[in-house]
């Protein structure tokens, strides 16, 4: 699960001389919501649409249209871009390029190689890419959540209780009370019976 597996790889880009217009422009045709900025192979910002989109002139302006049209071709994005760049790297894991999006408030970080250099773009969709491939979402099978007891061996128990069926996926969270929640997804041989195995072991079976 490392960034490079999931990022968007050579994301389009724009110079800090890059007037907004032209940018959103960029972002609308490309249905994406940020640009790293770029002066020459180094990354020196960010701007999302967001941020071009609250430069625009209010629709109340007094402005003249020769006006309005003269102060957008002089509003660039170097005016409106984000600095210093909260960056992934490539060969970080998926979760710790997730918290640090969390920690900053932000929805995307650009991904930089070992060099140094701009590669690609880690999102929120691709965070959510990630997770619900983590959770096997697309393999079909059932899901079963197990309240269990947060001690060494319940991970063991509990998938002895699910053979012969295959288990695809597993996340746990919890932790609290002495208990923890395992979330699994399982397909195969006895899927019908699955839950009343578990359940004859003495697991809790939530859904």
């Amino acid at each position: 699960m490392l960034v490079r597996d999931w990022m968007t790889r050579n994301p389009t880009t724009v110079t800090p001389d890059t007037p907004v217009m032209d940018a959103l422009k960029l972002l609308k045709e490309g249905g994406f919501r940020r640009l790293p900025v770029m002066e020459g192979d180094r990354l020196v910002g960010i701007t999302t649409r967001k941020d071009l989109k609250d430069a625009m002139p209010s629709k109340a302006t007094t402005l003249s249209v020769w006006e309005l049209n003269y102060l957008l071709s002089k509003l660039t994005v170097e005016e409106m871009m984000a600095r210093p760049v909260i960056t992934a790297a490539e060969g970080e894991y998926m979760e710790d390029a997730a918290l640090r999006m969390q920690e900053h408030h932000v929805g995307g970080l650009p991904v930089l190689n070992d060099a140094g250099r701009l590669s690609g773009i880690i999102t929120t969709m691709d965070v959510l890419r990630a997770f619900t491939g983590i959770l096997g979402m697309r393999e079909g099978g059932q899901r079963l959540t197990l309240d269990m007891p947060d001690v060494p061996g319940s991970l063991e128990r509990a998938t002895g209780a699910i053979l012969p069926s295959n288990i695809i996926s597993v996340a746990t969270y919890g932790g609290e009370n002495g208990r923890r929640r395992f979330v699994m997804r399982v397909s195969g041989e006895g899927l019908k019976e699955v839950r009343e195995r578990v359940r004859a072991t003495g697991i809790d079976v939530l859904d």
